[in-house]
């Protein structure tokens, strides 16, 4: 598989890889989403817009050029943006691949950081050198306004071009909060929205502060996904209590959607509305309490998306999905093709049916 080299936003020039519950694969124009749909069905995408996460300057103990990836928070609240977790990178920018940038120097609590016209401190070292905590010293407006002056979107060496902001933002895109693009939902614009609804499916939003990809660090790599903080509105948490009743399916647009769902729905069957934190990862082990099919874009086996999709599928069908991928060149990243992820056909278990009984017991939206 190749990667996408240039933006992307809408379905047009981009195809859908379909894996159904048996899983069998076949192929589609990205167009042709809502066919895949069927009445009563409830499609849930992540509304967030990408802030400039990728800010340059310099590590003042030592004067040595850094870059530094802004990737967790612990909330959405605009207020509330002086403390991130952060990468962070030595000299040079995104025309290198993250596994061939230099390191940072050593950084140690009370470090400070010149980024720009921002100032920042070091106040943890989170068990890798690289990824530390870092405390703005500026008031929330100024931070904003820093970022947005001073800030870049996160890029990676596929994509040769400086990206924009805009770039970066879905269709959909609403409140500012994520640090990578949530970039399943590129495949979806105002015509793929109204062929949803022609369809008689339901489409709803969350927002979910979708991290970063890639570190180029394998151990780094390996803490990935990080803690994400998500808001999920009441109307969307009763489309999904009352999709589920009705027996449509619930398809999410992108893994931050699943992982927000299926977090949120950890005490209880049905999804809570409201704030919380992303804190678990999705493997081929997790139950998935939820979501019914998911729209993804396509990665590598090993990273935490592709596991995730092993929560979906057996590997013998994700096998078949990327050699597949790969025979008729599927693009990859963020602004490449993407794939239709039915959950594996199965029997019904007594344990299933035991949950099934005590989600009647709990509180309906």
């Amino acid at each position: 598989m190749t990667p996408a080299v240039t933006p992307r936003q809408g379905a047009h020039g981009a195809r859908l890889l379909v894996i159904d519950e048996y899983g069998l694969v076949s192929h589609v124009h990205a167009t042709a989403l809502a066919d895949l749909l069927h009445r009563g069905d409830l499609v849930v995408a992540n509304d967030a817009a990408t802030i400039p996460a990728s800010l340059h300057g310099t590590h003042v103990p030592t004067g040595r050029p850094v870059e530094v990836r802004l990737a967790g928070r612990r909330s959405l609240s605009p207020g509330e943006v002086d403390r991130f977790i952060t990468v962070v990178f030595g000299a040079g920018d995104y025309r290198t691949p993250t596994e061939h940038r230099p390191e940072p120097p050593q950084l140690k609590v009370g470090d400070h950081l010149s980024l720009g016209p921002l100032n920042a401190s070091v106040v943890a070292v989170r068990g890798h050198r690289r990824l530390v905590e870092l405390r703005f010293e500026h008031p929330a407006a100024v931070i904003w306004e820093g970022l947005a002056r001073h800030g870049r979107p996160i890029q990676y060496a596929y994509v040769p071009e400086p990206l924009s902001i805009w770039d970066t933002w879905t269709s959909i895109a609403n409140r500012p909060v994520a640090f990578e693009a949530p970039s399943a939902g590129f495949v979806l614009d105002w015509a793929t929205l109204r062929a949803i609804r022609s369809r008689g499916a339901q489409f709803a939003t969350i927002t979910h502060a979708a991290g970063i990809s890639s570190t180029g660090d394998a151990a780094l790599d390996a803490l990935l996904p990080f803690d994400e903080p998500y808001a999920i509105p009441r109307a969307t948490a009763s489309l999904i209590y009352q999709t589920k009743q009705r027996g449509g399916r619930v398809i999410a647009v992108g893994t931050t959607v699943v992982r927000a769902l299926e977090h949120a729905a950890q005490s209880c069957a049905w999804v809570a509305p409201g704030e919380g934190i992303a804190t678990q990862r999705i493997t081929s082990e997790s139950e998935l309490r939820i979501v019914d099919r998911l729209v993804s874009g396509l990665h590598e086996a090993g990273s935490s998306h592709y596991e995730l999709l092993r929560a979906f599928q057996h590997d013998d069908a994700l096998e078949r999905m990327t050699a597949e991928a790969d025979r008729r060149n599927y693009r990859t990243h963020e602004f490449g093709d993407a794939v239709f992820i039915s959950r594996a056909a199965r029997a019904t278990t007594a344990s299933e049916d035991i949950r099934t009984i005590i989600s009647a017991l709990c509180p309906a939206m």
